[in-house]
């Protein structure tokens, strides 16, 4: 779908927000406290990875303090991007050798990654409004991708956050570990988030999200099939 662009801020460029983005002064503060604190960390506006024209969309919640808002790329330097990255590899969406470093020589494959937020929160917890803000740049990402077929959403937050990013309300797709809805033409697949938290307690096991990206590449390939198939773009016979 074609989303309007809209300015969100004079210090800000369509989709993508400023290194020095004015518009959650709580996250803008932490920012400036850690640019202190460490100063050859990024400690700025995680931006997405991956090429535009992909057809798979990763949504996370919010870069980590050691994680991406250390290194600048998402899920890289923490618990979470050694399953994530391990996970995309085994189903064709990467290819390269995860350093937990952006220059690492990791590249995805029709894939691309971004975050609901993309400051890092106190406490890994962005407030209702943080998000809300932020959502303006979730839309301009998927707005920018001309060939997206489906997203993943990891975790409750990413997943409410997308579903309201399309324009839809949170009840028509209500978050469920391993299910999925189609909103506005895209396929919508649910996981929880790769965290450390939920691995160690037996919320999510390496299994379960292996399967969850197990379907996805199903409906990637079968969407490959069909624009290439004459019979299945006319529901005609294959066999």
């Amino acid at each position: 779908m074609r989303w309007r662009r809209t300015r969100t801020s004079s210090k800000t460029d369509y989709g993508k927000p400023g290194r020095d983005c004015p518009l959650c002064p709580r996250l803008k503060a932490f920012r400036e406290e850690w640019r202190i604190r460490q100063s050859s960390w990024f400690n700025a506006p995680v931006p997405s990875f991956g090429a535009a024209n992909a057809r798979l969309l990763i949504v996370g919640l919010a870069p980590g303090l050691r994680g991406a808002n250390r290194t600048g790329r998402p899920f890289t330097g923490d618990y979470a991007g050694g399953l994530l990255y391990e996970t995309l590899k085994r189903f064709g969406f990467a290819e390269g050798d995860y350093a937990a470093r952006p220059d690492d020589g990791l590249k995805l494959i029709d894939a691309r990654i971004t975050n609901a937020v993309r400051c890092v929160p106190p406490e890994n917890k962005p407030t209702p409004a943080e998000i809300k803000t932020c959502r303006a740049y979730l839309q301009a990402t998927i707005a920018e991708m001309p060939n997206l077929r489906t997203i993943v959403t990891l975790g409750r937050i990413s997943h409410d956050s997308t579903v309201a990013a399309l324009n839809e309300r949170s009840s028509t797709a209500p978050f469920a570990h391993g299910s999925s809805w189609v909103l506005k033409g895209l396929r919508i697949f649910a996981s929880y988030h790769c965290s450390r938290l939920n691995t160690s307690t037996g919320v999510l096991t390496p299994e379960n999200f292996r399967a969850v990206f197990a379907q996805v590449r199903g409906y990637l390939d079968a969407c490959s099939q069909a624009t290439t198939s004459p019979a299945l773009l006319s529901g005609g016979n294959t066999g």
